[in-house]
Formats: C-alpha cells, sequence, structure tokens
C-alpha cells in the first residue's frame, strides 16, 4: 500500500508552489522539478521513471550550473539516466521482437518508460529480479543498481539544498556552502569522499583554496583528469558558489525569499526519496555492490 499520508503532504505543499516562479533565461527551472517530482508520484506508493528521469534532468541542469567540479559528478549522473533509459528501450525491442542492438531511431522523452517492465520503480525492480541480472556479489549494469546510485545521489542534493536553507548563525552571519559541507560531515559526502588515493595532494588542493588561492580551470581540470570521482568529491564541496549564486537559481535576491522555496523543493525531494527508499528495501536492494 502507498505511504500513509503523501497525497495528504503534496497537497499542503501544492498550496506553496505559487511562491516558486520561472526563471528565465536559465536552463535550471524549479517549477518544472516541482511539476516532474509530484507526477513521477503514483498512487500506490510507486516511483514512475519517465517523470522521475525527467527529474534528473532539471536537476542535471542544477548542477552542472554550479561549476567545473560539481559538472564532472553530474556527468556520471548523466550517464546513468542514460543507462536506464537505454535498458527500457532495448526492453521495448525486445518485447517488440526487434533486435536490442539495433540502430534505434530518435525516441521521445518517454524511451518507452510508459509501459512495460520500465514504468516504475516496482516494475522494473520486479522485472529484473525475475530475470536474474541483479546480481548482490558483484557490480552490474543493471536497472536497480543504477538506481541506487541515482537515490543517494538525490539524497546527496537534498542535504545540500536543507543546509542552504538554514538562516544566519547565532552572530547573524551566514555561512557559505563550504562550511556547511565541513558542518555537517560525513552525511552529505555519503559514499563520494571515502576513498584512498593521494591524500597528501588532496589536502593541500583543498588548503590552497579555503586560503582563497583558487586553481585556475586549467588546474581544476587537470586534476579532476587525473583522480576518479570519488577522490575528487572533497574538492567539489570547497569549489561550490557563493550562497548568492544558490539565490539566483531560484529567482530570489535574499536568503528570507529563498528558504521557502527551498523548503518546497526539499519537502518534494524528500517524498519521492522515501517511496523509492521503502521499495528497494522491500527488496533488500540497499547495499548492491
Amino acid at each position: 500500500p502507498p505511504p500513509p499520508g503523501v497525497s495528504e503532504k503534496w497537497a499542503e505543499l501544492h498550496g506553496d508552489t505559487p511562491l516558486v516562479k520561472d526563471c528565465p533565461g536559465q536552463s535550471f527551472q524549479a517549477r518544472r522539478l516541482l511539476q516532474y517530482l509530484k507526477s513521477s508520484l503514483d498512487d500506490d506508493g510507486d516511483i514512475l521513471l519517465e517523470t522521475y528521469l525527467l527529474s534528473w534532468d532539471q536537476l542535471l541542469n542544477f548542477m552542472e550550473s554550479l561549476g567545473t567540479m560539481v559538472g564532472f559528478f553530474s556527468q556520471k549522473v548523466r550517464e546513468k539516466i542514460t543507462l536506464i533509459r537505454e535498458l527500457s528501450l532495448k526492453h521495448g525491442a525486445k518485447a517488440h521482437g526487434k533486435s536490442a542492438d539495433a540502430p534505434q531511431r530518435p525516441t521521445p522523452a518517454a524511451f518507452e518508460l510508459r509501459n512495460q517492465a520500465y514504468r516504475s520503480v516496482r516494475s522494473m525492480v520486479e522485472a529484473e529480479l525475475k530475470a536474474g541480472v541483479v546480481n548482490f556479489s558483484y557490480r552490474t549494469d543493471s536497472g536497480c543498481r543504477t538506481l541506487l546510485r541515482l537515490h543517494r545521489s538525490l539524497l546527496w542534493l537534498k542535504l545540500m539544498l536543507e543546509g542552504l536553507s538554514e538562516g544566519a548563525d547565532g552572530e547573524g552571519r551566514l555561512k557559505t556552502p563550504g562550511e556547511l559541507s565541513r558542518d555537517k560531515g560525513p552525511r552529505w559526502r555519503l559514499e563520494l569522499v571515502f576513498s584512498a588515493c593521494e591524500p597528501e595532494r588532496l589536502v593541500n588542493f583543498g588548503r590552497r583554496w579555503r586560503r582563497g588561492v583558487k586553481p585556475d580551470e586549467d588546474e581544476i581540470l587537470t586534476f579532476r583528469d587525473r583522480h576518479k570521482p570519488l577522490e575528487a568529491a572533497e574538492i567539489v564541496f570547497l569549489a561550490l558558489p557563493e550562497r548568492d549564486y544558490f539565490l539566483k537559481l531560484v529567482c530570489v535576491q535574499t536568503q528570507q525569499e529563498a528558504t521557502p522555496i527551498l523548503r518546497i523543493i526539499i519537502q518534494a525531494l524528500t517524498l519521492v526519496h522515501t517511496q523509492t527508499q521503502r521499495i528497494l528495501a522491500e527488496h533488500e536492494l540497499l547495499e548492491l555492490p
């Protein structure tokens, strides 16, 4: 059964959505993100994959606007979104008796996600488990494992927005995104920073950044390309733009205006994350390698 109170919570949320305005001239649109998140919540407690992935398209626009280092991680997220859409297309081709490897004509945004196995999170999970393509011992390119990575990334974004929605501290000062990341500790980093690369190089890079000696873009790209995604994660938080930049992304000018809008987005992300978490937990998929 659907989790209790989801409909009511969204109805509450909907009353506040007029606060969220279209923002001309930029790719990220908070209003569109909210529309997709709402449409992804199925009445029976499921998550519809087409609109879930469209939500991620908007979140990607958000991530890619945050600079070179965050763009590195958004590229990895994009690969995961593409993989689920490709899996759906292959499944649809197979269901219609076509070769999954045959050249595909341009496809609409639905990517065969409106029906069949990849219609929703639950239907995809059940289909892949039945087909035996999910492995609990080693990594596979299954939709379930890919979705789990997106699910964790959604939590990372939600936690970041929660930090940005916080007001001033006791001294009346608003913390920078980089400071928030350090205060939040491991929850923000999730699995991203638990890596064993060149710790001394990473620490030195971060120290220089905190001292205000910011490397130029070529140096950032060199560092990024020499390290795996996990190894560069700590630097992402140091490289986040100032708060004013985030305010512009939701078309406001002050923290006072931004806080209620960010909380609306956070609530919507929480509803989607909670339902996805419940489905993955039911099938013991939260610890896939």
